[in-house]
């Protein structure tokens, strides 16, 4: 299984990279965690036609702006969103004239997968519980072909992180603070919180993406993060276009 960070900022797009998103390649389908500007890179690193399970984490626009250009994906066989509940209403709001095409005029049929909080069987395994964050916000964990992958962004500190993530062959965190910083009023992580929280869920491999665009304003910022390896071995700080081998 290889996962491809397509997009790694939070906030905005800059020259250190494009807003969220990420790619888990299956045996049978493209898991893509949320839908930022980075998902522009899609079919670049799609190795052939399969089907695509999208995952929102909530609404803010740096996780659904790249929804607007998911129509040049013609050679899509299908594509599932899933999200909390409310998916549905909110993209029929946003995906809309005249902002941009709606999902029932896409080139492809589309699915939208309401979610609530636990597990889920949807061809393979998912749980989903909320994170610590200023919106309702989802953290998932998927268990598909012998991985267990925990995707966490846009969240403080909270103990559903650490079950998400126990164990897991993966984290994928957010990082958009700089070391040192918290804010209880805006939640976020940075990356001596991330560690902790991966250290605490027993996970194999942690990775840190979802940089602030506006904190972290160069690429050599984030790579001052791996100093931290010797704290977290293996540790991963994202950029885009990063690949990595599961």
């Amino acid at each position: 299984m290889r996962l491809t960070f397509l997009g790694t900022n939070g906030w905005f797009d800059s020259d250190t990279g494009n807003t969220v998103c990420a790619m888990l390649e299956t045996k049978d389908r493209y898991i893509v965690l949320d839908a930022g500007m980075g998902i522009h890179r899609l079919d670049q690193h799609m190795m052939g036609p399969k089907p695509v399970d999208l995952f929102l984490s909530h609404f803010h626009l740096d996780h659904i702006a790249g929804m607007h250009c998911i129509m040049k994906f013609v050679s899509l066989p299908g594509m599932r969103i899933i999200g909390q509940p409310g998916t549905r209403a909110t993209l029929d709001r946003i995906l809309a004239h005249p902002f941009t095409v709606p999902l029932d005029q896409l080139p492809f049929p589309v699915e939208v997968l309401e979610l609530e909080e636990g597990w889920h069987d949807i061809g393979y395994k998912v749980e989903c519980r909320l994170l610590d964050h200023v919106s309702p916000c989802f953290g998932y964990r998927i268990e598909v072909d012998g991985r267990k992958v925990a995707y966490c962004t846009d969240t403080g500190e909270t103990e559903n992180m650490v079950k998400l993530a126990d164990g897991v062959d993966l984290l994928i965190s957010e990082c958009a603070f700089r070391r040192g910083e918290t804010n209880p009023r805006w939640p976020h992580l940075n990356p001596d919180t991330a560690i902790a929280m991966a250290k605490r869920s027993g996970c194999k491999r942690l990775a840190l993406t979802h940089f602030d665009a506006h904190r972290y304003r160069t690429i050599e910022e984030r790579r001052e993060i791996e100093s931290l390896s010797s704290e977290f071995p293996g540790l991963i700080v994202a950029y885009d276009k990063l690949a990595v081998d599961l």
